[in-house]
């Protein structure tokens, strides 16, 4: 008995080894001999110093003490993706709700911070990293002003650790068309429906303007405001644009009134979804509103629309002039942001503007581009290494960088690949 339980311990030590997930590992790196594609400075052959959190230094023939060489001869560097809208971190499982914390009770909830609810330990992000996808924008959804979105990187222990430096409320602009294909409301129903939602948003914008105002004489007097309100503090920094402001539109009708209500109250806003878009691209650059429009592997919102209307969406409106990025809209399937950005790039907007709209053009949309969305000296390293275009499926990325960490290439998927692929043998 005493051997038989022995073996059973090693047996399972050696079970648990081979599912246990590496380590990541901090450098300095070096990546020799790559094609590298900085996005913002064209594609180049050379060197990649990482350092600290950091790109260190970029050229040909580079050294470093103490470095790990990788060899990419033959492969292809590319910064790190960016999905301008997801639920990752924030849902498991959408079909199971005792998985998902992004929606809370009630029309004004600005004051809910996305970023305390995400699960760093989440199966979903390991998924997603790998596939190249290193940052995310985590939002959340349910009433009028559902709470702040966070952008966060794909790797840490804590959500603080992933904070990757922006923070956005979202709006869900009151909409004047069907909810879905499910809605069976009459036109005057929607319309009276629209109509009470507008003056609900008119009326809290209204207060959270008395209440930045009251706060701001408060402050210049050296006093605190004597009656706090957490919903309109909450919303303080969108009334004096040190702010953005996510508005979640899609119908032609309600982007128009976004735009209107954008500039009445001079506010910083960028506007997500934008189904129709291409629709209205030529006030969108009057205005200078930039759009995160996706997801692009979608059906058409409408039976009259041509079947590739989710799909050359993004190109139109880059073709007009507005500064696009894409977000998939998801959770499980995050990883797909770059088949999406693809769908894009054929249908109209071509690879490289496709590739600008999930890295520079995001980190632009985020006010990051000075620290993420391409490969630059002194950028933050958030990075892949590829055997070839990540917009294929064939494509195998070797190694990925977060914040100058080398992350290993596991996750439930691979584990499950590993762990079936060579199984004992069965008497079944």
């Amino acid at each position: 008995m005493k051997y038989l339980s022995i073996i059973i311990l090693c047996f399972t030590s050696l079970m648990l080894k081979a599912q246990m997930i590496e380590k990541a590992k901090k450098g300095p790196f070096l990546l020799t001999n790559a094609t590298i594609h900085t996005i913002t400075n064209g594609v180049i052959e050379g060197d990649v110093l990482i350092e600290g959190d950091r790109i260190k230094q970029i050229g040909k023939g580079l050294s470093k003490d103490q470095a790990s060489i990788i060899d990419c001869t033959g492969k292809h560097i590319y910064p790190g993706m960016i999905d301008g809208g997801t639920k990752l971190g924030l849902s498991e499982i959408s079909a199971v709700s005792l998985t998902n914390d992004y929606n809370e009770l009630g029309d004004f909830t600005p004051h809910m911070e996305a970023l305390t609810a995400v699960n760093p330990n989440s199966v979903n992000i390991p998924v997603t990293r790998t596939n190249g996808v290193t940052t995310v924008l985590a939002k959340p959804t349910g009433g009028l002003f559902p709470g702040r979105a966070a952008l966060i990187d794909l790797f840490g222990y804590t959500p603080e650790s992933m904070y990757a430096g922006f923070k956005g409320q979202i709006l869900q602009y009151p909409s004047t068309g069907k909810r879905g294909r499910w809605d069976r409301r009459k036109d005057d129903e929607i319309k009276k429906d629209a109509e009470k939602a507008m003056k609900k948003l008119n009326d809290f914008w209204s207060k959270c303007k008395t209440y930045a105002a009251i706060d701001s004489a408060s402050t210049a007097s050296g006093g605190n405001i004597e009656q706090y309100n957490p919903q309109l503090e909450a919303m303080t920094g969108v009334v004096r644009k040190e702010e953005k402001l996510m508005i979640r539109v899609n119908k032609k009708e309600d982007i128009l009134s976004a735009i209107k209500f954008v500039n009445k109250h001079s506010i910083d806003a960028v506007l997500v979804g934008v189904i129709d878009g291409w629709r209205v691209a030529d006030s969108l650059v009057k205005y200078n509103i930039p759009v995160i429009t996706g997801p692009i592997l979608a059906l058409p919102s409408r039976d009259s629309d041509r079947y590739d209307a989710a799909y050359t969406n993004a190109g139109k409106l880059h073709k007009a002039g507005v500064l696009v990025a894409i977000q998939t809209n998801e959770t499980e399937n995050v990883r797909n942001l770059p088949f999406n950005a693809a769908f894009a790039a054929n249908y109209g907007m071509g690879v490289d503007a496709a590739m600008e709209a999930i890295t520079i053009n995001a980190a632009k949309v985020f006010g990051l581009e000075d620290e993420l969305g391409s490969i630059e000296e002194g950028k933050r390293a958030n990075l892949y290494v590829a055997d070839g275009d990540p917009f294929e499926t064939k494509t195998q990325i070797s190694h990925l960088f977060i914040g100058g960490f080398m992350v290993p290439m596991e996750n439930r998927h691979t584990l499950l690949n590993d762990e079936f692929l060579d199984r004992f043998p069965s008497n079944n």
